[in-house]
């Protein structure tokens, strides 16, 4: 089975209480993603995290930093956070672009995975910019230039189109799903879903490594409960997991 890094998929959060004259402030912590490690887990795979806010820190900064792992997958964590680090930003070293490592890595073998979210792909406010990074030449999509979400609060059902070792024997039919980022599949890329005429799940080549977009999310809040409780969660994330990591 793959031995997978998930990158991201935690966040802080400030709220200010205006309560008549006064205010005060409550932060709050949270770190998502644990059905889809438990379903990887579930099927033999091993998963390690690198939660949004210790990118800096701990995501290798050279290829043999990634020699035990198969997979990699980015989700909702902009590459500002990769390409930012404190040496960068703060104290304007040289450094190796943590993105081009990753996009080295697939390109020699290893597997890419990137979940939608407000900051995967393009983003809200078109802040996550992927479609500006080294990780564009790899993704089987091309990114819009500007805020990609489509919000769709009404539920949009995703439908499977086509047969490919990565979804097999799912139903036609999913469980309907609150947003996505809306990408277009580059030539030679294999659409393996879609939400009407827009991609859902993009697999393809990059050099001698495999990639896959999955514009919606794997968590709330795009995603709700209907789809994480749905029989079909762990066979998909397992059966496009394993079609990566060649498993």
């Amino acid at each position: 089975m793959a031995r997978v890094l998930l990158i991201g998929e935690s966040w802080f959060s400030h709220t200010i209480h205006q309560k008549g004259f006064d205010s005060f402030t409550t932060s709050e912590y949270t770190k998502d993603g644990e059905k889809f490690c438990q379903a990887l887990v579930a099927n033999g795979h091993t998963v390690a995290r690198i939660l949004a806010h210790e990118v800096a820190d701990l995501v290798p900064d050279n290829i043999e930093g990634y020699a035990d792992y198969d997979v990699v997958v980015i989700s909702d964590v902009g590459a500002n956070s990769f390409l930012l680090g404190p040496q960068t930003i703060v104290r304007s070293e040289i450094v190796p672009n943590k993105l081009s490592v990753i996009a080295n890595w697939v390109r020699a073998g290893g597997g890419l995975l990137m979940v939608g979210g407000y900051m995967s792909f393009t983003g809200i406010d078109g802040k996550a910019r992927f479609g500006q990074s080294p990780l564009s030449d790899v993704l089987p999509v091309i990114m819009a230039d500007h805020d990609d979400r489509v919000e769709v609060p009404e539920g949009v059902a995703a439908v499977r189109v086509g047969e490919h070792p990565a979804t097999p024997d799912l139903d036609t039919d999913w469980p309907q799903m609150l947003g996505y980022n809306q990408v277009e599949a580059k030539p030679g890329a294999e659409v393996l879903a879609t939400f009407g005429n827009d991609p859902l799940i993009v697999v393809g080549q990059a050099g001698a490594g495999r990639s896959a977009a999955f514009t919606s999310d794997l968590a709330p809040h795009w995603a709700p409960p209907e789809f994480l409780a749905w029989e079909g969660y762990g066979p998909l994330w397992h059966r496009l997991i394993t079609w990566l990591g060649r498993s």
